[in-house]
């Protein structure tokens, strides 16, 4: 019992020398193939391991816990996952299951980093520096205008006139007050004689509902009840000739007198910029000329060009739309006008056939009776 115990345990020995031999053998071909991370990886708890003494029922002994916590913390100090390379090979092969270790290299996730964020930076460089010229333009421009503006109303700069063009401007400005007020009043009229026409209405019902009930004033009660009822269906044509003189009346208003005012506007700015850089030009050339100046004389004239082509090109357009502006407005007040008259006396004169003709001569639709569709006053 004593031998085979002791054959045992000198047989254990021996086959723990024999694994580490292997090991060894293994860790010399790493070697050899010039690795210095398998050399950086190879833990010296190898011998402990290998030499774990065994009972003789082939059991390992308490010191296995040991063993176990030194495995763990050759795992935990060794490399990381990412630090690790499995080199496969055919089963049963010397070197499978090995793991080698390669260093860690820092550098590799910074180059994937390159280029394009310099390019990036460069655009957006140039971008702030657009920017920034242009904001440096408008502020030299904005600065000049209102000194311009200034000097005009303190009567000490000189200032553009186009005396034509100024009175037709001025024209147009009392005109279009002018025909904001009659728009005004025509609303007012058309709003009170809706009002009009809708007593007219209930007049007409409550005369033939006393037709009904009041068989001694059957007549006199049928007649004014087909008067009132006449009257609104009269006034109702009316009121659709004044919607559409209305309409007529705002669109050239609100529309084509306020594009063409637009225009004004422009024009007026472009000439507070033309009297602005003149004015600069002006200055410059009165002062020395030297080195220093004339760089700046020559780029106040260039300046100053341009201001003046956008000043006639802009006075030029404004007079075109000034003239088309008129002809249009005669046009339209003549035919609105004679609209308006026709309608109102054909009204009061009774003369219903002549105001259904004043529509149909102007192509005034009016709501069908009956239709679901909204009335001319509850679109407005």
């Amino acid at each position: 019992m004593s031998e085979s115990a002791t054959s045992a345990a000198g047989g254990a020995p021996g086959l723990a020398v024999a694994s580490h031999a292997t090991a060894a053998e293994m860790h010399a071909q790493d070697s050899e193939s010039g690795s210095e991370e398998s050399e950086m990886a190879e833990p010296p708890a190898r011998d402990s391991a290998a030499e774990i003494p065994v009972t003789s029922n082939g059991d390992a002994s308490d010191s296995q816990g040991e063993h176990k916590w030194d495995v763990k913390h050759m795992m935990t100090g060794g490399p990381t996952l990412k630090e690790t390379r499995i080199i496969s090979s055919s089963y049963g092969s010397s070197s499978e299951g090995i793991i080698e270790a390669e260093p860690y290299r820092a550098g590799s996730l910074k180059n994937t980093q390159s280029g394009p964020v310099v390019i990036t930076d460069d655009i957006s460089k140039n971008i702030a520096l657009e920017k920034l010229e242009q904001v440096k333009k408008w502020s030299i421009s904005t600065y000049k205008c209102t000194r311009q503006v200034l000097s005009e109303k303190l009567g000490r700069g000189s200032k553009t006139v186009d005396l034509e063009l100024e009175s037709q401007i001025e024209i147009l400005r009392e005109t279009k007050k002018k025909y904001e007020n009659l728009l005004r009043l025509a609303r007012q009229m058309a709003t009170q004689f809706y009002q009009v026409v809708q007593t007219q209405r209930q007049l007409g019902d409550a005369f033939g509902e006393l037709s009904v009930k009041s068989p001694e004033l059957h007549e006199e009660f049928g007649y004014n009840a087909e008067t009132q009822k006449l009257l609104c269906k009269n006034g109702e044509t009316l009121l659709g000739a004044i919607n559409f003189f209305i309409a007529s009346v705002n669109t050239l208003v609100n529309k084509t007198i306020e594009d063409t005012l637009i225009a004004v506007k422009h024009y007026e700015n472009a000439r507070i910029e033309y009297d602005a850089y003149r004015t600069d030009l002006e200055e410059l050339n009165l002062g020395p000329r030297d080195a220093v100046t004339i760089p700046k004389i020559e780029q106040s004239q260039q300046q100053f060009q341009i201001h003046k082509e956008k000043f006639d090109k802009l006075r030029g357009s404004v007079s075109v739309k000034l003239k088309f502006l008129d002809e249009n407005k005669i046009k339209v007040m003549h035919n609105q006008l004679l609209l308006f008259h026709n309608a109102v006396s054909a009204y009061f004169a009774g003369n219903q056939q002549q105001l259904e003709q004043v529509l149909k001569q102007f192509h005034i639709k009016l709501k069908a009776p009956g239709s679901d569709g909204p009335s001319w006053l509850e679109e407005q």
